[in-house]
This record gives C-alpha cells, structure tokens and sequence, in this order.
C-alpha cells in the first residue's frame, strides 16, 4: 500500500453513512486522496464530481451524469457533498496528526 492509499482509507473513515460510493471504488477513492492532498480543506463539489468523471469515463462513457458539474440538476449535484465533508474531514485529521 502507498501513502495515497491511506489517505484514501482515511477518506473513506469520514465518509457519512448517508453516502453510497459506486462499486469497486477504490480507483476514485485514490483520485480523492490526491484532492485532498492538492488542495486540502479548499476542495468543492465542482472537484470532486471532476474526479468522478475522470474516473467513470474509465468505467461507462455513457453516463448520464459525464458532463460539467454546472450542467447536473441540483439533485445530481448534492450527491458530491459528502464526499467533499469526508475530505475536508480527512485533511483536517491528517493535519492535526502531522503538526500535534
């Protein structure tokens, strides 16, 4: 395992038990890691449904959802939400554990 895969395992602990990420998703959990590792706590809804797409257009070009996060209904749209507090949630923790 690599340094990304823990941030993405520590992604995935602040993860609501609202949320229902795809399928074998440990690929886009490590797409998360790196946005958390880039931008930390300045992560938004607009990112992470960019590393979505990035990671479905490997999977379904079809997609319904394959398109700019601006173009989703708002419905689509809030689905990004949590994963985007389990990051911020995530950077925090990994913050305070790097600078006790």
């Amino acid at each position: 395992m690599t340094y990304l895969h823990d941030d993405a395992r520590l992604i995935r602990s602040h993860l609501s038990s609202q949320a229902r990420p795809p399928e074998d998703s440990d690929a886009l959990f490590l797409l998360y890691a790196v946005l958390m590792r880039a931008k930390g706590e300045h992560v938004t809804e607009v990112d992470v449904h960019d590393a979505w797409a990035a990671w479905m257009a490997t999977r379904n070009l079809g997609h319904p959802a394959l398109v700019p996060f601006e173009s989703l209904d708002t419905s689509a749209q809030s689905q990004d939400l949590p994963y985007v507090q389990a990051i911020h949630s995530a950077a925090r923790d990994r913050r305070a554990t790097r600078n006790p």
